[in-house]
């Protein structure tokens, strides 16, 4: 579902009439993450990483109403619910792109992740998804201990899809890094929403016992 947001009524109408119309109107910002207790949960309880991190980015964002939204031409709607497009890697060094459904049961996600991943391993593709915007666009880049990322972005029309990336992690003494990047159209969010995001990022995956007991 989504609702359509009152521009004129909405706290973020200066940023927004302000951003909207800027020639490359996103922002990005990139930290690094200590995910050492998700680390050693997966290693000891044989789940994915992968599908972990995933679980918790859009756990995050759907918690946040900014990331929520979406620009429609001149109008703002806000979903209720925000799915994960994100890329899976297939034969021939290529890659695809991967829908699947958000459940906030981790247990239920894991299972429509691994179907999906399933399907494009099967038959991989890669094509636009504007008509879908309630998806959050992920990818992992596990090459690389990244310090920042800049994406491919629509300009006309506007693409106000959030972007997620994570990278390598880095093996410390006493804590493992996960670089991670966040992208958002600056018309509907800003530092103040991505610091939100990353807070709550850490609350939740430093608590992977909690995580997969709900």
């Amino acid at each position: 579902m989504e609702s359509k947001i009152n521009i004129y009524n909405w706290s973020r109408r200066r940023q927004f009439e302000f951003f909207k119309n800027y020639d490359y109107p996103h922002f990005n910002i990139s930290t690094n993450i200590d995910i050492g207790e998700a680390y050693r949960y997966s290693k000891n309880q044989g789940v994915s990483l992968f599908k972990t991190i995933l679980f918790v980015s859009m756990k995050t964002a759907n918690s946040i109403p900014e990331f929520r939204c979406r620009i429609r031409e001149n109008s703002v709607v806000e979903h209720s619910i925000v799915h994960p497009s994100f890329t899976v890697s297939v034969e021939g060094d290529q890659f695809s792109f991967c829908n699947a459904d958000f459940d906030d049961d981790i247990q239920r996600f894991f299972r429509n992740a691994s179907a999906a991943i399933q399907q494009v391993k099967e038959k991989p593709f890669i094509q636009s998804d504007s008509i879908q915007d309630n998806r959050i666009y992920i990818t992992c880049i596990p090459w690389i201990s990244f310090t920042g990322v800049m994406h491919p972005i629509h300009m006309h029309p506007v693409d106000s899809v959030p972007r997620l990336v994570w990278g390598k992690y880095i093996i410390e003494e006493e804590s493992i890094k996960l670089p991670y990047s966040l992208q958002a159209h600056h018309a509907l969010a800003d530092g103040f929403h991505a610091g939100l995001f990353f807070n709550k990022f850490r609350e939740i995956i430093s608590r992977p016992e909690v995580l997969f007991a709900q």
